[in-house]
């Protein structure tokens, strides 16, 4: 009997989706055709030297690494693309630059930032299959209808994690996450998008805003039928007791919405990705007041 995919398995409990996102203020995004293996970033075709460079530089800039490529290409190109974007709220912003020798990458220079900065969103969507085969599977597809709408602006990439939310898209600058995103669903997301709102249902949360807060964001939301990208941004969190946040958000007016939701843990059926060997718990969250 074949194992039940981590994606499948995450539909039929019903995994909820928000506050999922982890956090990410910066991120390095490294333009690499061809196949990635489990550690993309280390077992691609980048010089294992590069690779090392690079992961060193972004560690000490407090970025990710992606690894990026155009879907259905596997093919070299003469000059290829790496970013430097910033997520942080209020300074979102994607610098393009490009590299023909793999040997520039090692001094990236991203303690003062160079490159064409650009205003257009940038589509990610995670397809690094030898991560997570659900990736594969349920990423390319979306990366596919991406590609169709807005092929300039569309990559896919290497593991954002959260695999069991496949087909994962991160939207940058603004780091939104989004899960269970299939193919039909990429028309609406781009226009929302492109119009400053959010997917709410889809919308896993804001990888520059704690769990907590993207939780508060989430209630509220639904409370308030709010959809704009900005709005409701977290003023303040304060942990209130075990698994418990108070959370102050910025409200329509600059009237506060205060928000307290509280953590829980339901021990999973099943390994939470493909790769695992073991059942873990499934961290959600759970409104206990919003006024």
């Amino acid at each position: 009997m074949t194992a039940e995919r981590c994606a499948d398995a995450c539909a039929r409990r019903g995994d909820p989706v928000s506050a999922s996102a982890p956090p990410v203020h910066r991120w390095v995004l490294v333009e690499q055709p061809g196949p990635w293996g489990r550690d993309a970033l280390l077992e691609s075709r980048l010089p294992r030297e590069v690779a090392l460079s690079v992961a060193a530089q972004a560690r000490e800039a407090g970025a990710r690494v992606l690894l990026v490529r155009r879907p259905g290409r596997d093919v070299e190109v003469p000059r290829r693309r790496w970013a430097l974007v910033d997520s942080a709220p209020g300074a979102e912003l994607v610098r393009w630059s490009e590299f023909t020798d793999p040997a520039e990458l090692t001094d990236l220079g991203l303690d003062r930032p160079r490159g064409t900065p650009s205003a257009d969103p940038v589509y990610l969507v995670c397809a690094h299959g030898r991560h997570d085969t659900c990736c594969a599977l349920r990423g390319r597809p979306v990366a596919a209808a991406f590609a169709a709408l807005r092929p300039a602006q569309t990559w896919e990439c290497s593991h954002v994690g959260g695999d069991r939310f496949a087909g994962n898209v991160v939207v940058l600058p603004h780091g939104l996450y989004y899960g269970r995103i299939t193919p039909a669903e990429v028309p609406r997301l781009v226009r929302a998008h492109e119009a400053g709102l959010v997917v709410p249902e889809h919308l896993r949360g804001r990888s520059s805003v704690p769990a907590a807060a993207q939780a508060a964001q989430h209630f509220a939301r639904e409370r308030l039928g709010e959809r704009a990208v900005d709005a409701l941004a977290p003023l303040e969190v304060h942990r209130t007791g075990s698994e418990q946040w108070r959370v102050v958000l910025d409200g329509v007016g600059g009237a506060p919405v205060r928000v307290t939701v509280r953590a829980v843990f339901e021990h999973s059926d099943t390994p939470l990705t493909c790769s695992a060997t073991t059942n873990a718990a499934i961290r959600s969250f759970e409104l206990v007041g919003l006024g």
